[in-house]
């Protein structure tokens, strides 16, 4: 009577079940512990770049000063992003006009910029704060005003223009804040970008917690303090937010545009371009977890209920073996529709080879019944 069969398969069956399941959806889970936390979590702080955004910044303005022309701006700025793999360095060097040629000694100022030279010319290229705008703090703040990310240019010591680079919110981010906030989550931003931008974009998809200026150390010190009062996953793409990803209860990379070190440190990767697919693994792991409660709740009322009854003597051997039996097939039942998707907020999402589209459902009544 007291053998605990029903327990130990109880959790295995829904975790392979609900693991199997998330990979149609486009989500990578590594593990049963991941599928755990993930359906625990109650605090969602996302990545600004790369996953509230699209990741495909663009030059939108070029303001000049000291009698330097757009094209000096774009070239020495160019010259510098040459060598760098940050996200804004494709946007500059697609804006620079010609051949580009590229600065030597770069090194990469942690949450600051870069430093080279170029003809025995000294080169910075950084955000305010780090490098004084001078003549063009207005247009500077008139930039982060429009949701942009300023990036002052110097040569030799003079400051010689700033270059707006702006990254487009994703269509569905909007949408999806808000079906995180009508699930009960609490929803944060964390962005390296400065305090007008970040809650320039926020606003625009209904974010009120906003933490900005950070440099990585700052989000995984942030990432450390909301772990203190709720279950924290953190949403990102790597770059520069892996230590952050670490830190969180529950690192999720954005793995079809994220760095190799994001897939590898997060506990979660959602292959596709989609961020609706956040919400899907959200409310899928929420379900398989309820699933594993139920199940781990019928087995121990099984046991507690029939050990005495074995005591007692009101059921024998035979009875015990045929009530335990019948439960393990309950219980692998019960876990086994962990393997189900389902329809989201009258959604689904459907996976092929090559794309995820979205597909409304045309019946509610439908899918409140699935």
């Amino acid at each position: 009577a007291a053998s605990p069969c029903a327990r130990a398969i109880s959790v295995p069956v829904t975790v392979v079940a609900a693991i199997g399941a998330a990979s149609k959806l486009g989500v990578l889970v590594k593990g049963g512990a991941a599928l755990e936390a993930l359906g625990a979590v109650r605090t969602i702080a996302l990545d600004k770049t790369g996953t509230l955004t699209a990741n495909a910044p663009t030059v939108i303005d070029v303001a000049t000063t000291n009698g330097a022309t757009r094209e000096h701006v774009l070239d020495v700025a160019a010259a510098l992003e040459a060598r760098s793999e940050h996200p804004l360095a494709a946007a500059i060097l697609a804006a620079a006009q010609g051949p580009v040629q590229p600065a030597d000694d770069v090194q990469a100022v942690t949450g600051a910029g870069l430093t080279g030279a170029r003809d025995g010319r000294r080169l910075r290229l950084g955000r305010p704060g780090w490098l004084d705008p001078g003549p063009l703090a207005g247009q500077v703040a008139a930039m982060q005003a429009a949701g942009a990310t300023a990036v002052l240019i110097e040569d030799n010591d003079q400051i010689i223009g700033a270059v707006a680079v702006r990254d487009e919110l994703r269509p569905e981010a909007a949408h999806v804040v808000a079906q995180l906030r009508r699930g009960g989550y609490q929803v944060a931003m964390l962005t390296g970008d400065n305090q007008a931008t970040a809650h320039a974009l926020a606003k625009q998809v209904g974010i009120e917690v906003v933490h900005a200026d950070l440099r990585p150390e700052d989000k995984a010190a942030l990432i450390g303090q909301m772990r203190q009062r709720s279950s924290t996953a953190m949403v990102g793409d790597g770059v520069n937010d892996a230590p952050a990803l670490a830190t969180a209860d529950l690192g999720i990379a954005m793995g079809a545009m994220g760095t190799d070190v994001a897939i590898e440190t997060a506990d979660v990767a959602l292959m596709g371009e989609d961020l609706r697919h956040l919400t899907q693994a959200l409310a899928h792991a929420r379900r398989a977890r309820r699933i594993m409660l139920q199940n781990v709740g019928l087995s121990l009322a099984l046991i507690t209920v029939l050990i005495p009854l074995a005591l007692t003597g009101v059921l024998g051997l035979a009875a015990v073996v045929a009530v335990h039996e019948l439960a393990e097939i309950v219980v692998i039942a019960n876990g086994v529709r962990a393997g189900r998707t389902k329809p989201l907020g009258g959604t689904i999402i459907e996976t092929g080879t090559d794309s995820h589209r979205l597909a409304h459902t045309r019946n509610q009544k439908t899918t409140a019944a699935s």
